[in-house]
């Protein structure tokens, strides 16, 4: 018999008590019982985005409500500024394209972000650009992107809005929605808010609703005044929702509510910081120059198969991680720590790793990288 720690970047584990909420008896989406979860989940779901604009939630994955925030706030023809760093900076632009956008790609390397007078250079070059899309971490290379620089580059400009996908990052890294001025944020269930996949969210500003009003791209489950319209008339959402998910949601958010959001945010950087820490001391190198608190990409040594180490890992020990994407396949591996995991899931998650490297012939000292976690966690 093994354990088995999933430690990917999504899905990530589920809290029983999140589980049993979710498993309760269905109740009817249209009565005041579950009016009033919905609604507690949906003024909760502000302190999470850190913002005072509306929260709206859809039955899909995070990818739906991407969609939604390019179908809702531009036309085809309009130009739009797409950072491209990674597998999930280039979905916005491969959406933007599928409805017509003109995107103007600003292409970073794999591991990198983009620089803040890079993105201001573009803007300044084409002035009629409508939108800028960008992530807050970069799934596929563990990668922190600069939105708070982003924001004051675009806050004075009323012609175009930053729309930013914090599907990985919302609950682990640092996102102030209104104080960084980001007109639509994004986000998934099965990351930091410890659910199961199905729910995606939008928080869209003021500015972004003025937008809505002129767009033009062809919109109908992921209408975002259809769906701010039935908040206004007391009845959750235009189409049925993901019941179950919304009570487990509630739950969710009563949990981080006590935990309270900073403290969040401080206990998934100093999980960070532990795997980071470990992991170099055993000789390995990190793959991004700005890594985020969600996950952390780490290159395979040489002479080390990382199809094999990501096997010895998962079949050996237990321990799910995470592969590298496109070309990165076999070249990193990801080990996430997010949501609902804590110290001794970093140390487990270190010690199975000494163990799969040395397994595969890789000269490491066994317990020094958990030493150095512990040190840190203590």
């Amino acid at each position: 018999m093994q354990k088995v720690y999933l430690m990917t970047p999504g899905p990530t584990p589920v809290p029983d008590d999140i589980r049993l909420a979710e498993a309760k008896p269905i109740i009817h989406h249209r009565t005041k019982e579950f009016v009033e979860i919905f609604e507690r989940a949906t003024e909760d779901l502000k302190s999470i985005f850190k913002t005072q604009n509306i929260v709206l939630t859809f039955l899909s994955s995070g990818t739906g409500a991407m969609e939604g925030a390019v179908v809702n706030m531009l036309s085809p023809g309009d130009k739009a500024l797409c950072i491209m760093g990674g597998k999930f900076g280039e979905r916005w632009g491969e959406i933007c394209q599928a409805y017509g956008i003109e995107v103007i790609p600003l292409n970073v390397e794999w591991g990198d972000y983009a620089r803040p007078e890079d993105v201001e250079k573009i803007l300044d070059q084409h002035r009629d650009i409508k939108a800028v899309f960008t992530t807050l971490c970069e799934t596929s290379t563990g990668t922190l992107f600069p939105i708070k620089e982003y924001g004051e580059i675009i806050r004075g400009r009323e012609n175009t809005l930053l729309i930013v996908d914090a599907i990985s990052g919302l609950g682990a890294c640092d996102i102030r929605t209104d104080e960084w001025s980001v007109d639509i944020c994004v986000s998934g269930s099965q990351k930091g808010l410890m659910l199961p996949p199905g729910l995606a969210f939008a928080s869209v500003s003021g500015k972004a609703w003025k937008f809505a009003e002129t767009s033009k791209c062809p919109k109908y489950y992921f209408d975002f005044k259809k769906q701010g319209k039935a908040l206004e008339k007391k009845s959750p959402t235009a189409y049925t929702p993901g019941v179950s998910l919304v009570v487990a949601l509630n739950k969710a958010l009563s949990i981080l509510k006590e935990e309270g959001i900073d403290n969040t945010l401080e206990r998934h950087a100093k999980l960070a910081r532990a795997t980071r820490e470990a992991v170099r001391l055993l000789g390995l190198t990190l793959f991004s120059k700005n890594p985020a608190n969600a996950v952390t990409a780490i290159n395979v040594p040489p002479g080390i198969d990382g199809g094999a180490l990501k096997n010895t890992l998962d079949k050996k020990y237990g321990i799910k991680v995470a592969g590298g994407q496109a070309q990165l396949k076999g070249k990193i591996i990801r080990i996430a720590h997010l949501g609902y995991m804590g110290e001794f899931d970093v140390i487990t998650a270190i010690s199975a790793l000494e163990l799969s490297l040395k397994d595969l012939g890789y000269e490491v000292s066994l317990g020094k990288g958990v030493a150095k976690a512990m040190e840190i966690l203590k």
